[in-house]
């Protein structure tokens, strides 16, 4: 059974991500599929969409196969590991750059590597199921895919909240902060994807599809998260979330669980996320995603990551051991080593 599956259906190429068991993780031979479709569709004048889709009721796409990179990385296989970055990134690009609509139909869980097939299409579709994260932090890893350029282009400090925190955003948050664009049933979709593979306009198309979205508890906590997600270093931001949870004020229980969570996570992670978000607002697309192919050039040589994935994905103890274990003993020169230039930079 193929990973990844194309066809042409009408006017559309419809990709369809098929290992729901896996929760449709992204794993390096589909990237390679899915940019030479990409490229072969984009060159085709009967195919003027494209849309993609998902295999299986709980996940459109869990990430990328994280459990393959760790044991390569594990194997001392480094440079194979990297090889999935290296392919990975420049199909995030192409995305961005499509000449022609591309609507991602997003219901269910949507972290990593499934936002960045998605997110930067032009038209990102959540159905009830949508459920947006980018949790890199929690496994010593970063948030990539683009996240440098996307998440600090959220409104307000949310981008950086969903890095530090890996909290999961639904179907009203995603709308609001703009991971998703439009609101539709899951139980329209089939129509929908129907629609979308006729001649009828995709924006006049998604119009007539989309509901109102509602008010999520993350935009409902906006005034909040702008106010203390504001500091430019990690220390900061939880000295503003540790002082407002100590007071009477009406945020101060959202604020000591909001502080609680991020202690949980990497140091080094946290640190290099929140560089990211600051950089990134300044940065145009290709330039954060060549960061991005510098940070992880990095990252599969240290420790926190393969520590992160044993904790969470395979003896599932939850009890990761960061290295260096407090924010205090990440310096901003470590940090820095992880953005500086490598001998061989990400070709796009």
């Amino acid at each position: 059974m193929n990973d990844i599956l194309f066809e042409r259906r009408g006017a559309a190429g419809v990709v369809t991500l098929n290992r729901p068991k896996a929760l449709n993780a992204v794993s390096h031979p589909m990237v390679l599929a899915f940019h030479d479709q990409l490229n072969a569709w984009a060159d085709d004048p009967a195919i003027t969409r494209v849309v993609i889709t998902a295999a299986g009721e709980r996940a459109f796409s869990a990430g990328g196969d994280i459990r393959a990179l760790y044991d390569l990385g594990k194997a001392g296989r480094h440079a194979e590991a990297l090889q999935f970055w290296a392919d990975e990134y420049p199909l995030n690009v192409a995305i961005k750059k499509y000449r022609k609509p591309y609507v991602a139909l997003i219901d269910g869980i949507a972290m990593g590597g499934g936002i960045g097939v998605s997110v930067h299409g032009s038209h990102r579709v959540a159905g009830d199921k949508f459920s947006f994260a980018m949790p890199e932090v929690s496994i010593g890893f970063f948030p990539d895919i683009g996240a440098t350029w996307f998440l600090p282009r959220m409104p307000g400090e949310t981008g950086t909240y969903c890095a530090l925190t890996g909290e999961r955003f639904g179907v009203a948050d995603g709308v609001a902060t703009g991971i998703a664009t439009h609101r539709v049933p899951t139980a329209r979709f089939a129509d929908l994807l129907d629609g979308l593979t006729g001649t009828v306009s995709v924006d006049a198309l998604l119009a007539a599809f989309a509901e109102p979205a509602g008010e999520g508890p993350v935009i409902a906590q906006r005034a909040a998260i702008d106010r203390l997600f504001t500091g430019d270093k990690v220390e900061d931001i939880l000295a503003a979330l540790d002082r407002e949870a100590s007071s009477t004020g009406a945020d101060a229980a959202w604020a000591g669980k909001t502080a609680a969570l991020m202690r949980t996570k990497s140091p080094t992670g946290l640190k290099l996320a929140l560089a990211q978000v600051r950089r990134g607002a300044q940065w145009d697309f290709e330039t954060c995603m060549r960061a991005e192919f510098r940070i992880v050039s990095r990252i599969v040589q240290g420790h926190d990551f393969y520590e992160g994935v044993r904790a969470v994905i395979v003896d599932k103890d939850n009890k990761p051991q960061w290295q260096p274990a407090a924010l205090a003993d990440v310096s901003d020169a470590e940090i820095e080593r992880h953005f500086a230039a490598l001998d061989k930079e990400l070709a796009l």
